[in-house]
Parts: structure tokens; C-alpha cells; sequence
């Protein structure tokens, strides 16, 4: 399927720091790193499901990039926008080159289906246009959540008493009593609250929960994450009760601001390298 022509949107050269999408003067400042790239397009969805960008816009490689980075601020953008890039470049697996000609890439995760991440050996095959299947970025506003004075609770370590969980499994099973909307989520942790405080845990630690790719295992089977994230920092969307853009990021934060009010403190086991599975 043949992406829109690029359409006139009012943008300017925007600048290469920070990285990702930054909500700033009522619009937002794109910027993104890609090496190899020849040529760079930022493609604006009004839907998550959307096969094709509602707005393409051009990235003029003397106005819009800055050594290694593509970028430009477009306004108007709201927090809540999803987005995309599509990359022109070289391809070859072997050297491990990361650009394609036609690929979407993405900071937060939404409503992520088995195939949008997409795993090491289907990234390395599918050279088309991924629109319609691939992770959307969300623009995200830092300054809009409220955390209501929230801070780290600086516990002395040696009064710690840790509970390891693995957030999708901990209230899956119907025995957890949590309401059934909730159950594998961050909303569903929250309702377990009070049972990590008859057991007297002062902290949690979370297997990790960046955004990972269902399929990247074995043939038929799927993962649990672990140690395949496909999305680093973006919370995994399936582990949210919330089906909005913005919604598995702020479950993430109500989840932890209320084990913070219960004097919980919350750890992340993150895992920075993914781990390769051979086929």
C-alpha cells in the first residue's frame, strides 16, 4: 500500500536535542538519530490502527539535520499525538545496519499486536512499508501528570525486605481477587497493595517491563518479556488496563505513586541488552 504524498504542514528546522518528541511553545520538537540515513519523513497518525499517516512531512537534509540527527518542530502538535519516521537508508543485516527504507520507529508503545514489534529475524526480513502494523511513538507531555508531591522514599537498604514479581503474572490468575479488567496490569498491582503490606515488604521489584516482542521466541510460542525489550523506557502497554495512547505511561505512574503513599518503594530490573534467540 502506497503512503500519502507529503502535504504542506507548517514546521520549522526544530533542533537535535533532546532526542524523541518534546512538547514545547504549543507544538512539539522532533528529533531522531539515524547514522546511515539518506533521507528522513515524520509521519503524523490520528489512529492507532491507522494503516497510513494522516500527515507526511519531508525532513529537508540542509534545514533538518544536524550531523547524525533528523529534526524539525511542527505546531499545534498535542500531547496524546501519535507518530512515526520513515528512513531511507542502507540495508544489510550482516553488518548489522539498523535502517530500512521504509520503517516506523517508536519511543512509546500502543496497543502493541503480536506482530508490530516485530522479532530479530522478522526485522531483518521485512523490507516494505510497515505502517500498518507498526509501533506508533506517542508525544508525551512530562509536566502534564500530576504526581502529587510524589518522591523516592529513600529507605536505608539494610531495612529492605524485597518482593520479586513479574507484574503480567502476579494477578493474572483468577485466585488473586482482583477485578478482572485488572488482572496482569499495573492497575491490578494496585489492588494488591494491601497484601504486600500484611506481608510487610518495604519494596518491590519489578521483572522487567519495558515494551517487548510477544513473538520473539520459539516457533508458535510467546513470551512474557523478560529479556527481549523491543522499546527501551516505554512501559509495555499490555500490562495496562488502559487502551488510550497515554495510558499504560500513566498507570505505570499512578501504580507507583500508590506503593510510594504505602511505603513501597518500587525497583526495575531492566535489561539494556536484548537477549538474541536462535531460530
Amino acid at each position: 500500500m502506497r503512503s500519502p504524498m507529503p502535504i504542506n504542514v507548517t514546521q520549522d528546522r526544530g533542533r537535535s536535542f533532546p532526542l524523541g518528541a518534546t512538547r514545547r511553545c504549543g507544538g512539539a520538537n522532533f528529533s531522531v538519530f539515524a547514522k546511515r540515513s539518506r533521507a528522513a519523513q515524520l509521519l503524523l497518525f490520528d489512529g492507532v490502527d491507522d494503516p497510513e499517516p494522516s500527515r507526511v512531512i519531508d525532513l529537508d537534509p540542509y534545514t533538518n539535520r544536524t550531523y547524525h540527527y533528523w529534526h524539525t518542530f511542527v505546531p499545534g502538535v498535542p500531547a496524546g499525538q501519535l507518530y512515526g519516521y520513515r528512513v531511507s537508508g542502507p540495508f544489510d543485516p550482516t553488518r548489522d545496519y539498523a535502517s530500512t527504507r521504509t520503517k516506523c520507529s517508536s519511543i512509546l508503545t500502543v496497543n502493541a499486536s503480536p506482530d508490530r514489534c516485530g522479532g530479530a529475524g522478522r526485522r531483518r526480513e521485512n523490507l516494505g512499508d510497515n505502517a500498518a502494523t507498526a509501533l506508533k511513538s506517542v508525544v508525551v507531555d512530562p509536566n502534564a501528570y500530576d504526581w502529587e508531591g510524589d518522591a523516592p522514599l529513600g529507605q536505608p537498604f539494610a531495612n529492605t525486605i524485597i518482593y520479586e514479581m513479574h507484574v503480567g503474572g502476579f494477578t493474572r490468575h483468577p485466585s488473586s481477587g482482583v477485578a478482572p479488567a485488572n488482572r496482569g496490569t499495573y492497575a491490578g498491582l494496585i489492588e494488591k497493595i494491601p497484601y504486600l503490606q500484611d506481608l510487610g515488604v518495604s519494596a518491590i521489584e519489578l521483572l522487567p517491563v519495558f515494551a517487548f516482542d510477544r513473538q520473539d521466541g520459539p516457533p508458535g510460542l510467546a513470551i512474557t518479556g523478560d529479556t527481549s525489550p523491543c522499546r527501551f523506557f516505554a512501559p509495555h502497554d499490555g500490562y495496562s488496563s488502559r487502551s488510550d495512547p497515554l495510558g499504560a505511561l500513566d498507570e505505570f505512574r499512578d501504580m507507583v505513586k500508590a506503593l510510594h503513599r504505602a511505603g513501597i518503594e518500587v525497583i526495575l530490573d531492566v535489561v539494556l541488552q536484548p537477549h538474541r534467540r536462535r531460530r
